[in-house]
C-alpha cells in the first residue's frame, strides 16, 4: 500500500473486512451500498468525521445485471454505477482540498462506446429497448462525463479527477448473471481476462503516479492516455449529466 491508510467500503461489513484482511498495511473496512443513497450519506459522513484529508478517491465499485432492476423508477447500472458515486464523491470534496493534491479515479469502461445515443435522459428508466450491456455502457458512459466535469468545477482546486478503463478482469461482476453465463465468462476468460494485479495497474497509476500531478478531465487506458467516444468528449453533455444528477440526488448532497 506504499504506506497508504486505507479505507474500504463494500455492501455489508463482513464483506468489508474480508476485503480488508486481504491487504498488507493499514485498511478500515466501512458499509456503503451505492444503491441506497442514505447508505452512502452515511459512509460519507462518517469518513467526513475522521476529520483527515483525502489524498486519492477511488470509485470501483459497480454492478453488471442480466435483467431490468430499477430503484425509484430509475434503471439499477445508472443508480449504482453513477449516481451512487456522485452522491459519495460530492460529500467528500472538501476532505479531498484538505489535501496536498487530491486525486478522484473514476473507474469506467470502453464499454461506454456502447452507448450510441449518448445520455438517455428521457429512458433513465432503462424501460425502452432494455440489453444489459447498453444498460452498463450507459452508466459508464456516465462515469466519464462525470470525471469530466468534476475536472472541470475543481480547475482551480487542487483536486484532480480522472476517469479510466481497467481492462476486462476477472472478477465477479457477473454474479447477477445466470449459472451457465457466469461459467462462460470465466471460461472463455481463461485466455483474455486480466488478473486483479493487472486490472488494477491503470488505477494505480492514474492515483499515484508523480508524473500526472495537475492532470485532469482525461481517459486513460492500459497507463496511457485513451481515445474515448464523442460523447464521452461533450462537456454540454456532461454539464447537463451534472445537473441531472443533482436533482436525482439532492437531498443527499448536503
Amino acid at each position: 500500500l506504499r504506506g497508504a491508510y486505507v479505507i474500504g467500503t463494500a455492501r455489508t461489513m463482513e464483506k468489508a473486512v474480508t476485503a480488508c484482511n486481504n491487504i498488507e498495511g493499514m485498511a478500515v473496512p466501512m458499509v456503503m451500498e451505492l444503491s441506497d443513497f442514505a447508505s452512502v450519506a452515511k459512509c460519507a459522513d462518517e469518513i467526513q468525521a475522521m476529520n483527515c484529508p483525502i489524498d486519492i478517491l477511488i470509485c470501483n465499485a459497480g454492478v453488471f445485471l442480466s435483467d431490468l432492476r430499477q430503484i425509484k423508477g430509475i434503471e439499477m447500472h445508472f443508480v449504482v454505477n453513477h449516481l451512487g458515486h456522485f452522491v459519495f464523491v460530492n460529500r467528500l470534496i472538501e476532505r479531498m482540498k484538505a489535501a496536498s493534491q487530491g486525486r478522484i479515479v473514476i473507474v469506467g469502461s470502453r464499454a461506454h462506446r456502447s452507448a450510441v445515443r449518448g445520455i438517455e435522459f428521457d429512458n433513465l428508466s432503462g424501460e425502452r429497448g432494455f440489453k444489459p450491456m447498453r444498460a452498463y455502457g450507459h452508466s459508464k458512459l456516465a462515469n466519464g462525463l462525470f470525471s469530466r466535469e468534476l475536472a472541470q468545477r475543481l480547475q482551480d482546486s487542487n483536486v484532480t479527477s480522472n476517469c479510466l478503463h481497467p481492462g476486462v478482469v476477472d472478477t465477479n461482476i457477473v454474479q447477477h448473471h445466470a449459472g451457465w453465463q457466469q461459467m462462460a465468462f470465466h471460461f472463455v476468460g481463461r485466455w483474455f481476462l486480466k488478473s486483479t494485479e493487472e486490472g488494477a495497474a491503470t488505477t494505480c497509476y492514474v492515483g499515484t503516479n508523480p508524473n500526472l500531478t495537475g492532470i485532469s478531465g482525461l481517459y486513460f487506458d492500459n497507463c496511457s492516455p485513451g481515445s474515448p467516444s464523442k460523447h464521452m468528449l461533450d462537456n454540454e453533455l456532461a454539464n447537463r449529466l451534472w445537473e441531472v444528477s443533482e436533482d436525482l440526488t439532492l437531498d443527499y448532497l448536503k
